[in-house]
C-alpha cells in the first residue's frame, strides 16, 4: 500500500507537469459547466485511449522508480523530501547528500517528461479523438457522475 501511494505520488509529478505542458499548448478557457454530451461510441473511443494512457503511464512510473532507486533513495524518502521542496509550509531534515540526490533525481525526471508528453500525444493522434476533446471529455469525468458510471461499465465490459 505505502508503495502504490508513492508510485501515484511520482505519477501526480508527472501528470502535473504533463498538465502543465498541455496548458501551455492549449488556449485557456473558463471551466465548463454544461453537460458535455458523449455518444456511447465516442466514450468506447475514450475508454480505449484511457487504457493506453494508462499504459503509458505505468511504463513511466516504472521508469522515474528506477531513476530514484539507481540514484540510492528508497521511494518512501524520496517522496517525503520531494513532498517537503513542494510545500512552504512543510520542512523535513535532510542531510547535504540527500538534497543533492533529490536536486539531481528531480532534473532526471523532469528531462523525461517531454518523452512521456510526446508519447500521451501519440496515443492521442493515433486515435479517432482530437486532443481538444479528449482534454474536454476527461474534464466533464471528474464532474459528471453519470459519464463516470457509463465509463466505468464501458471498461469493465
Amino acid at each position: 500500500m505505502r508503495m502504490k501511494s508513492v508510485i501515484s505520488s511520482l505519477l501526480i509529478m508527472l501528470a502535473i507537469g504533463t498538465a502543465t505542458v498541455q496548458a501551455q499548448n492549449s488556449p485557456i478557457a473558463a471551466p465548463q459547466q454544461q453537460k458535455v454530451e458523449v455518444s456511447d461510441a465516442e466514450l468506447e473511443k475514450f475508454a480505449e485511449v484511457f487504457q493506453q494512457m494508462r499504459m503509458v503511464n505505468q511504463e513511466a512510473q516504472k521508469e522515474m522508480m528506477q531513476v530514484v532507486q539507481e540514484e540510492g533513495f528508497e521511494l518512501q524518502r524520496f517522496n517525503e523530501i520531494h513532498q517537503a521542496s513542494m510545500d512552504p509550509n512543510k520542512e523535513i531534515e535532510t542531510t547535504p547528500e540527500e538534497d543533492k540526490k533529490h536536486q539531481k533525481v528531480v532534473k532526471e525526471l523532469e528531462s523525461m517528461q517531454p518523452k512521456f508528453q510526446k508519447e500521451m500525444e501519440e496515443v492521442i493522434a493515433n486515435s479517432d479523438i482530437s486532443m481538444q476533446r479528449y482534454q474536454q471529455l476527461a474534464m466533464a469525468l471528474r464532474t459528471d457522475p453519470e459519464l463516470q458510471k457509463r465509463l466505468q461499465e464501458i471498461m469493465q465490459s
